[in-house]
C-alpha cells in the first residue's frame, strides 16, 4: 500500500514556506467542474490503497488516491457496495475526489449522499497540520460534522489523506425497466411511487423514456414491478451512462447545467435528462429562470463553474469563517467553489 502522506505533508509545508498556492488533483476526472489555479500541483494518485476493511461492520477506510474501480472491485468480492455510487468520468476517479466533490450517483435519494456515508477523514490543513476527524465506526460521533465539511468542499479546506465510509450489502436482485412517457407523466409517476415503500434505486427520464431501477430481494423486485405496472425490460447500462456522462445527452462541447430541485417540484422539460425521482436535472445551455428552491451549477467549457443563486450574506459569512479556520493563508485550490 503506497502511503504517500509524508510527501504530501512536505509539499504543503513547502507551499506555506514559499507563499505558494496549491492545486489538489486525484485522477483529474472532474475538470469540467473547474480546475484550480494553484501554482504547485499536488497529486494524490500515488497515495492509494485500502487501510482497513471490516466487511462485518460495513465500513472501509482507504487512502485518498485509491481508485474507485479498485475499491468497488474489492467491495464486490465481499458482496458490498458504496451507497453513494460516485461518478467515474472517463472511467476514472478516486475516493478522495468523490468525497471532495460530494457528487453522488443514481441512487442518491434512496441510499443517501456522499456526506451521509462519510464517517471520518484524515486531512492536512492550511497550517500544515495532520488532523483526524470522526472515526471508522458508525457509533463514533466525535468530529462527525467536521468530517462532513470536507464533503463537497472541492479541496478548499485541506488535502484529504484518507476517508472512512459506511457501506451497504449488494442487493440480491436488481432489474431495470423502461416506459415511454412524457416528462410530465414521469413526474406524476415519481410522485405517486414516492408515497409507497417501493425498492426503487434509480429513475431517469430522457428522450421520452422513463427508466426505473428496482433493487432488493428477487421476490420484492418482482412484486414491485407488478405493482408499478412495469412491463418492458430496460438497459441496465443507462445508470453508469448517466452517472459518468457517457450518455449521448452529454455529447456536447457547449454549456451544460445541473439543477438540484426540491422534492416534489414539477419540472417537465422534455429536452432535459431528469434523475433522482425529479430532484436532479441536466440541461443544455444556461436557463434564464429557475424554479423556486432550485440550485443550478453551470458547467461552461474553459470557464469557471457558476452557481446560481449565489450564497446569501449569512451563508457567505460562515463559509468564509470556516475557510479561514482550515486554510488561513488561502493556499488550497484557489478559484474553486467549496
Amino acid at each position: 500500500m503506497p502511503d504517500d502522506s509524508e510527501r504530501l505533508l512536505a509539499l504543503v509545508a513547502d507551499c506555506l514556506r514559499e507563499g505558494s498556492t496549491m492545486a489538489i488533483v486525484g485522477h483529474g476526472s472532474k475538470v469540467r467542474y473547474g480546475a484550480p489555479d494553484g501554482e504547485v500541483r499536488l497529486s494524490t494518485s500515488e497515495h492509494s490503497g485500502i487501510v482497513d476493511y471490516r466487511p462485518e461492520e460495513l465500513v472501509v477506510t482507504a487512502l485518498a488516491g485509491t481508485s474507485l474501480a479498485d475499491l468497488t472491485s474489492e467491495l464486490a468480492e465481499q458482496g458490498q457496495i458504496l451507497p453513494f455510487d460516485p461518478p467515474r468520468y472517463g472511467g476514472v476517479g478516486t475516493l478522495g475526489g468523490a468525497v471532495a466533490s460530494g457528487l453522488s450517483g443514481p441512487a442518491r435519494p434512496w441510499r443517501g449522499s456522499v456526506r451521509d456515508a462519510v464517517l471520518g477523514v484524515e486531512i492536512v490543513n492550511g497550517r500544515g497540520q495532520r488532523l483526524r476527524f470522526g472515526g471508522s465506526v458508525m457509533k463514533n460521533v466525535a468530529g462527525y460534522d467536521v468530517s462532513r465539511l470536507m464533503t463537497g468542499a472541492w479541496g478548499t479546506l485541506g488535502v484529504i489523506l484518507s476517508a472512512s465510509v459506511r457501506l451497504l450489502p449488494a442487493p440480491e436482485s436488481e432489474e431495470t425497466f423502461c416506459r415511454a412517457c412524457s416528462a410530465a407523466e414521469a413526474g406524476e409517476l415519481n410522485r405517486r411511487w414516492a408515497r409507497a415503500p417501493l425498492p426503487i434505486t434509480g429513475t431517469c427520464h430522457v428522450g421520452g423514456v422513463l427508466h426505473v431501477r428496482l433493487s432488493g430481494s428477487a421476490m420484492g423486485v418482482a412484486s414491485a414491478r407488478d405493482e408499478m405496472g412495469l412491463r418492458e425490460t430496460g438497459d441496465p447500462d443507462i445508470w453508469a451512462a448517466a452517472r459518468d456522462h457517457g450518455h449521448a445527452f452529454f455529447e456536447t462541447d457547449g454549456t451544460v447545467t445541473r439543477l438540484t430541485l426540491p422534492r416534489g417540484c414539477r419540472f417537465d422539460d422534455e429536452s432535459a435528462l431528469i434523475e433522482w425521482a425529479g430532484c436532479q436535472a441536466w440541461l443544455h445551455g444556461e436557463p434564464e429562470d429557475l424554479p423556486d428552491g432550485t440550485q443550478a451549477t453551470v458547467l461552461m467549457p474553459g470557464e469557471r463553474t457558476q452557481r446560481r443563486p449565489a450564497a446569501d450574506a449569512a451563508t457567505a459569512k460562515y463559509t468564509a469563517r470556516i475557510k479561514d479556520a482550515f486554510d488561513p493563508h488561502g493556499i488550497f485550490n484557489p478559484g474553486m467553489n467549496g
